[in-house]
């Protein structure tokens, strides 16, 4: 499937990396490659996440760093949409199941 970042995603990502520069170059570099390692298991592998309470959006839990991915699948044009990249202790922009 193809992969699609939602403006909210693309937003969380940049202000991800923002954060982490000014503290961690090098962990900057760990978490956003470990980002994209995880965007293309979900190209790969869709139904990788949980679903959730809102109909059609599923989560995935990143394995080495605390970030949960929001997304849904659109069959119709093949695509996995990124919603949203969220800190576990941060505010979520989605119910969790």
């Amino acid at each position: 499937m193809k992969l699609r970042l939602a403006s909210e995603a693309i937003q969380d990502i940049v202000e991800i990396a923002e954060y982490l520069r000014a503290r961690s170059p090098n962990a900057a570099l760990r978490v956003r490659t470990a980002i994209l390692e995880s965007l293309e298991s979900l190209a790969l592998f869709p139904q990788l996440g949980r679903r959730q309470a809102l109909e059609g959006v599923r989560k995935l839990v990143m394995r080495r760093y605390p970030y949960l991915i929001y997304y849904s699948i659109d069959e119709l044009s093949d695509q996995v949409v990124v919603l949203s990249i969220r800190h576990a202790s941060r505010r979520r922009s989605q119910r969790d199941a």
